[in-house]
């Protein structure tokens, strides 16, 4: 691929397998954005809290949309869920597997806002950002 400018364009990619395996080994605690009572509720998940920074770093590699939906825990909404809308209109969600018994994802839809760098998720989404290009490594 050439660019304007006749110099020629190098891209990465990944599979999805190796973009999971490089995300789920960059997860701790300072890539977490969630409530103390919901981190609570499903200790040992280390996909539980995720999943915003997660579809921030899907995201940048792979394009595609964010997808929310409204996290449901016996009749009462406490959070938010993340995940993606690939260009070809499949889903990937790296933390699906995040949810305790009772928990159900309700009012599903599109993000139609881009990322705010002044938002309080964005310190914990440069450090998986980081520390999953540093996984992944040049191709």
């Amino acid at each position: 691929m050439s660019s304007p400018r006749g110099m020629i364009v190098v891209v990465e990619t990944w599979t999805l397998a190796e973009i999971d395996a490089a995300v789920r080994a960059s997860w701790g605690p300072d890539t977490s954005f969630a409530t103390t009572d919901y981190m609570a509720r499903a200790p040992g998940k280390p996909s539980r809290g995720q999943c915003g920074t997660t579809a921030l770093v899907v995201q940048d590699l792979l394009g595609g949309d964010l997808m929310v939906a409204d996290v449901a825990y016996e009749g009462q909404v406490e959070g938010v869920h993340y995940w993606n809308l690939m260009p070809d209109g499949s889903e990937v969600d790296l933390t699906r597997d995040q949810f305790a018994p009772g928990e159900s994802l309700v009012n599903q839809r599109r993000v139609l806002v881009g990322r705010d760098p002044s938002s309080a998720g964005e310190q914990p989404f440069q450090v998986l950002r980081t520390r999953v290009a540093a996984a992944l490594g040049p191709q």
